[in-house]
């Protein structure tokens, strides 16, 4: 069920898109050959005003064959001409532009319509600090509980994942300043201090506190643990002669025996293999803001709705581009990508693990899903990069500036070289998603 899930969700994004730019072609007066669900062979079709509209075999996705697209195409015996009215090479750069820019534009009003949803169903993340550690330098500082964060070290902030996404993309140094303007009750504060450095211990271990079997979920790489031989999966049984039966007791455990530099005498099954390691907890310099601000859900009105709806649409937009300029300067790498595959498997991983909360909180996990990969596909596909919308797009602004189109023989060399590269690029991270899956 999760694969047939997962990838119906995909095809959607792409039949969407697709339909974006039949319906900009159809207004336009640009013939469409061809409105496809799928590829492969023909399942069925039906010709209507002058469209053939198929149902192909393999179920992936989707495609729209407008006349004039691919030059010496034959559609059934029709002839193909960029001459005709109906091409979209006869119409004018003005036409084209829009029917190219369309295909992404539905992909963002896709997301916006599943933001609506979401966002009347549960609600908006606002930005409240729900802690202020007594005694930290944010409590000097004039930080309370309940102000609302409108802006974080210079960015604009309009819900709690802005202040999260801030601190994916950069970091935090004892040195630099945070800077934040609360709302207060209608005020607006200012609240500046300095992150401050604690010393803690680590095992290494991630679980995630619940009343299901303590199993280790991941074990980070050169932690004590990782060192002692532990593997996720296993299932911590004892910790220092106490008996851990659930992911609470770990949580209930260590907040009761905080971690020092003393060892820590672990009892774990391997299947129906017992064994014990000791391992030392590793010392780690960190530093700490002293206070938590809020990632839950409220409700909001119906004007809300509209308003916290396009920020979602503005949110995503944003994180992708930040995500594509942070591939160029390191911060990520090429082994951060998702193809089709990964895509596919993080979709039906999100449904089985959401899936014994209930039926409505599945479909919401599944249309934030949707939000995520529509606002991303459409971002990408705006991308100047020849063989993609965008580069598309930017040839034809090229020829609207030039008042005439660039040299055939050069567009299409360009169009060839980058759909070589993007296929390699394809074949990579596709290699990549198979092998992360298996391992």
């Amino acid at each position: 069920m999760k694969w047939l899930i997962a990838i119906l969700i995909f095809s959607l994004l792409i039949l969407f898109h697709e339909f974006g730019h039949f319906l900009a072609a159809k207004l336009n007066g640009v013939r469409v050959l061809e409105f496809s669900m799928g590829f492969g062979p023909r399942l069925l079709s039906v010709e209507h005003g002058g469209t053939r509209y198929s149902l192909k075999a393999l179920l992936f996705g989707g495609s729209c064959r407008m006349k004039g697209m691919l030059a010496g195409y034959e559609e059934e015996g029709g002839g193909d001409s960029a001459d005709d009215e109906d091409s979209f090479l006869h119409v004018s750069v003005g036409r084209r532009m829009a029917i190219v820019l369309a295909g992404p534009l539905f992909n963002f009003l896709l997301a916006f319509i599943c933001a609506v949803i979401v966002i009347s169903v549960v609600g908006y993340d606002p930005a409240e600090i729900l802690y202020v550690a007594e005694g930290s330098a944010a409590e000097k500082a004039g930080l309370k509980t309940g102000d609302v964060i409108t802006s974080y070290n210079g960015e604009h902030v309009s819900i709690g994942r802005d202040v999260a996404a801030w601190e994916i993309f950069h970091d935090y140094s004892a040195d630099r300043d945070i800077v934040m303007r609360v709302d207060r009750g209608g005020e607006t504060h200012e609240v500046v201090f300095k992150p401050e450095e604690v010393t803690r211990y680590m095992m290494g271990i991630t679980y995630t506190p619940s009343n299901e079997e303590p199993v280790v979920q991941e074990v980070q790489a050169g932690s004590p643990l990782d060192g002692a031989g532990v593997r996720a999966g296993d299932l911590l049984t004892s910790i220092d002669g106490t008996a851990i039966g659930s992911s609470e007791d770990i949580s209930d455990y260590f907040d009761a025996h905080p971690l020092s530099g003393e060892p820590v005498h672990l009892t774990l099954l391997r299947g129906e293999e017992p064994y014990e390691v000791t391992i030392e907890p590793a010392k780690r310099e960190q530093l700490t803001l002293g206070f938590m601000y809020n990632l839950g859900r409220v409700r909001t009105s119906p004007a809300g709705v509209m308003k916290y709806s396009a920020i979602e649409l503005a949110y995503w937009i944003k994180t992708t581009v930040r995500s594509v300029g942070a591939l160029f300067t390191g911060r990520f790498s090429v082994n951060d990508l998702s193809g089709p595959v990964g895509i596919v498997d993080m979709v039906g991983e999100t449904y089985e693990e959401t899936k014994d909360e209930g039926p409505l909180m599945t479909w919401m996990n599944m249309l934030n899903l949707i939000i995520l990969l529509s606002a991303n596909l459409g971002v990408m596909n705006l991308l100047p990069i020849p063989a993609i919308d965008g580069g598309r797009l930017l040839f034809l602004i090229i020829e609207a500036i030039r008042g005439k189109p660039l040299d055939e023989k050069l567009e299409m060399a360009a169009q060839t070289v980058a759909a070589l590269l993007l296929m390699l690029l394809m074949f990579y991270v596709l290699y990549h998603d198979i092998a992360t899956i298996l391992q």
